[in-house]
């Protein structure tokens, strides 16, 4: 049976990203455990667990890793895709002094973004620079302004306004294999209105009218309803591990 083009478009997103020629996804029980310091799976001296469909990918910063890996997770038999990127269950297996994640991995097929209907405020747009954007990751704070990723985003930021005040914002950064990764963030003022949803959908639309993958990474649980809100398929799970 041919592979889903999303789980085909994703695993190669994920193959280039660790940074290992020849990488390729295993399955739960068996994943494939490359020793790939220049790693984009997971922030630097970390382990990346990243599962796209039934398949699995890890990498490891150094060979002591990457054998304490494949000693505590291969072999292991009713190992699933979920279980792989569950902190508690990597926990067990492996020494762990840290985790962050998971996240889930969503992607959205070209004719799949679903419309928002009817909204209260019209969705401009703003260079990814603007004095408004900062003062919105200000009042967010460092924690949901960190978790958006809105200061990285390297297109044109689709906003809803109040005044000058933007309400909610969304652009995209490009990533490697032209995918489009979605950045998001609503002022405390602004939520629980819709308006991730419509300045996500705008981002998306201009993501896809370029001919790119839109991937929405997400661990809160509002973040993900408003992507599965747009048609975006949760696909992946993404687990960073700090070994012991």
């Amino acid at each position: 049976m041919p592979m889903d083009p999303l789980v085909s478009r994703a695993r190669a997103l994920w193959q280039e990203l660790a940074a290992e020629p020849g990488a390729a996804f295993g399955t739960p029980g068996r994943p494939a455990v490359l020793v790939a310091p220049g790693s984009a799976l997971a922030p630097p001296s970390w382990v990346g667990v990243v599962t796209v469909g039934d398949g699995a990918l890890i990498t490891a910063p150094t060979d002591r890793a990457a054998n304490s890996v494949r000693s505590g997770l291969t072999g292991l038999t009713g190992l699933t895709a979920a279980a792989l990127t569950d902190p508690d269950t990597v926990a067990r297996l492996l020494p762990v002094a840290d985790t962050l994640g998971p996240a889930l991995l969503g992607y959205l097929a070209p004719d799949a973004l679903r419309p928002v209907g009817r909204t209260a405020a019209p969705t401009t747009c703003l260079s990814p620079e603007h004095a408004s954007l900062r003062a919105l990751l200000a009042e967010a704070g460092p924690s949901d302004a960190g978790e958006s990723g809105l200061a990285d985003v390297t297109s044109p930021v689709f906003v809803v306004r109040d005044g000058t005040e933007v309400l909610a914002a969304a652009g995209y950064e490009h990533w490697t294999r032209g995918t489009a990764h979605l950045c998001v963030l609503t002022a405390p003022a602004g939520r629980g209105r819709g308006l991730a949803r419509q300045v996500a959908h705008a981002a998306t639309a201009h993501a896809l009218a370029a001919g790119l993958l839109p991937q929405w990474r997400a661990r809160p649980p509002a973040s993900r309803r408003v992507a599965r809100a747009l048609g975006y398929r949760e696909v992946g799970r993404q687990l960073s591990v700090r070994p012991v």
